[in-house]
C-alpha cells in the first residue's frame, strides 16, 4: 500500500465543495490501496466552519498538525477597530483599508500563510526521515503550502504532486489586487518554481490544463465532484417557482443581466410575481444586495447566511431551478464553480450565466444538465427563464442528466490513485 502526505491548510474542510476536494480524496483513498496521512494547520484562522464534515473522515488516519501565525488575525483585528470590511477586496475602502490592501497584497507573497513555510519545512523534514512517505502532495489556494512541497522536494527528492484548486496569477481576483510589479514578477517566478518542479500536477480544469502545460508535461485535469450522501433520492419539490443559488456571491460574481430580466418579467407577468421566489444561500455583497432592492425584486428574495453542508443538499434537491453565476472576470472561461457538481446530482436543471465558450459550459453541455447563458446575453436569458417558468406551470420541470457518473469523488479518487501509483513505480 502506498502512503501519500497530503498538505493542506483546510482540515477539517471549511467553505465550499473545492476546499472540501481532498477530504473526500481521503475518503475514498484506502478503496485504492493508498494510505493517506494528513499534515495541516494546529490553529488555523476559519472565517466558516463546518463541524458536519468531521465525520466523513476515515477513522484511524494520521493527523499532523504544526502551529501557524498569521498576520491575518492582526489586520483582522485592526480592520474591525476602524470599522472597516474584513474582506479583503472591499471594493470601496477608506485610505486606511487601501492601506492595509496593499499591505497584504505585497507584503505576503504567495499569501498571509507564509509564515507556516518554514516551521512546516523543518518539522516534516523530521516527520519523513523516520516515516515512509511514497509521495507527497500539497493543496492550493493558499499556495504557500506548494512553498513547502517546493522546499521538500528540492532538499529530499521525494515525489511530488502539485494540486490546484484554484489558478494562482490567473485567479479570479488576482488583477484586483494592489500589486506592484515587483510583486506580480515575484508570485509568476514562484508559481513557475511550483510547476517545473512537481512530479505532476492536477488542475480542476481544462484551460488551467492548457495554461499550465507550457511548464509542465504532466498536468492532468481531475475535477472537483459530488458524493454519495446527495444520493438519488428525489426530495419534496417547492410549490413555487424557485430558483436557488448556493454560495458566495461578491460583486465580480453580481449577476446584474438576471435582477434586470427577472424585474422585466415581474413587470409583465403577475402570475410570475406571485410564484416566484430567489433564494440566495450564503454570504452576499453589499453590490447583490442594492441591485436586487433597486429592481424592486426585494419581496422575492430569500437571503439566508448559511447552513450546514447536509441541509444544503435538501435546498438543492428541492429547489425548481439552480443558479450558478461565474466571476465576470478577465479568468472567467477557466472557471469551475465546485457546486455544479452537487448541482449535477441534485438532479435539478441548472441555470448557468457564465461564458458558453467556457470549462463550466463544457460540463453542463455534456451532463445535458441545463443550460448557460453568456454574461450579456440579455433576451436569451429572458426567454430561457420564461419557457422554464411555462415548464413549471405544466408540472414538467425536470431534466434528464447524463454522464454524470465520472465526477463521483470516488471515481475521481480512483484516478488520482492511478497518478500516483504512476510517478511512484
Amino acid at each position: 500500500m502506498k502512503k501519500a502526505l497530503i498538505i493542506t491548510y483546510y482540515w477539517p474542510p471549511a467553505g465550499g465543495s473545492g476546499v472540501q476536494r481532498w477530504l473526500k480524496f481521503v475518503k475514498y483513498f484506502r478503496n485504492f490501496d493508498i494510505e493517506p496521512v494528513v499534515f495541516t494547520v494546529k490553529n488555523p484562522h476559519y472565517q466558516i466552519l463546518d463541524k458536519s464534515l468531521e465525520n466523513e473522515i476515515p477513522k484511524g488516519i494520521e493527523i499532523l498538525k504544526q502551529s501557524i501565525w498569521e498576520p491575518n488575525n492582526i489586520l483582522s483585528f485592526i480592520v474591525k477597530k476602524n470599522n472597516e470590511t474584513v474582506g479583503f477586496l472591499n471594493p470601496n475602502p477608506s485610505f486606511f483599508g487601501k492601506l492595509v490592501q496593499y499591505i497584504r497584497a505585497n507584503y505576503f507573497i504567495p499569501d498571509a500563510r507564509k509564515f507556516w513555510i518554514k516551521p512546516s519545512v523543518k518539522y516534516l523534514e523530521n516527520y519523513l526521515s523516520k516515516n515512509e512517505i511514497d509521495v507527497i502532495i500539497t493543496t492550493g489556494p493558499p499556495h504557500s503550502t506548494h512553498l513547502i512541497g517546493l522546499k521538500l522536494k528540492q532538499k529530499l527528492a521525494i515525489k511530488w504532486i502539485a494540486d490546484f484548486r484554484d489558478p494562482w496569477t490567473e485567479i479570479d481576483y488576482f488583477h484586483q489586487l494592489p500589486l506592484t510589479k515587483k510583486s506580480i514578477k515575484k508570485h509568476k517566478y514562484l508559481e513557475k518554481e511550483v510547476l517545473n518542479n512537481a512530479d505532476a500536477v492536477l488542475v480542476v480544469g481544462n484551460t488551467m490544463k492548457n495554461n499550465y502545460s507550457k511548464f509542465n508535461n504532466n498536468v492532468i485535469t481531475v475535477t472537483n465532484g459530488f458524493d454519495n450522501e446527495i444520493g438519488d433520492t428525489k426530495g419534496i419539490l417547492d410549490t413555487k417557482f424557485t430558483i436557488t443559488h448556493i454560495g458566495l456571491m461578491n460583486a465580480d460574481r453580481n449577476p446584474k443581466i438576471l435582477w434586470k430580466v427577472l424585474a422585466e418579467i415581474s413587470g409583465e407577468n403577475k402570475d410570475f410575481t406571485k410564484d416566484f421566489e430567489l433564494k440566495l444561500i450564503g454570504k452576499i455583497a453589499p453590490d447583490v444586495s442594492k441591485d436586487i432592492l433597486v429592481n424592486d425584486l426585494g419581496n422575492s428574495v430569500h437571503i439566508i447566511d448559511y447552513i450546514p453542508h447536509d441541509k444544503v443538499i435538501e435546498f438543492q434537491k428541492t429547489s425548481q431551478l439552480l443558479l450558478l453565476v461565474v466571476n465576470n472576470v478577465p479568468s472567467a472561461k477557466a472557471i469551475i464553480t465546485g457546486k455544479v457538481f452537487e448541482y449535477l446530482m441534485a438532479k435539478r436543471p441548472i441555470l448557468a450565466i457564465a461564458p458558453t465558450n467556457g470549462d463550466l459550459a463544457e460540463i453542463v453541455k455534456k451532463t445535458n444538465s441545463g443550460f448557460v447563458i453568456g454574461f450579456d446575453d440579455e433576451v436569451l436569458l429572458k426567454k430561457t427563464i420564461l419557457d422554464l417558468y411555462s415548464r413549471f406551470k405544466q408540472q414538467n420541470l425536470e431534466i434528464n442528466s447524463k454522464n454524470i457518473e465520472q465526477f463521483h469523488r470516488r471515481e475521481l479518487t480512483k484516478k488520482v490513485s492511478k497518478i500516483i501509483n504512476s510517478i511512484t513505480k
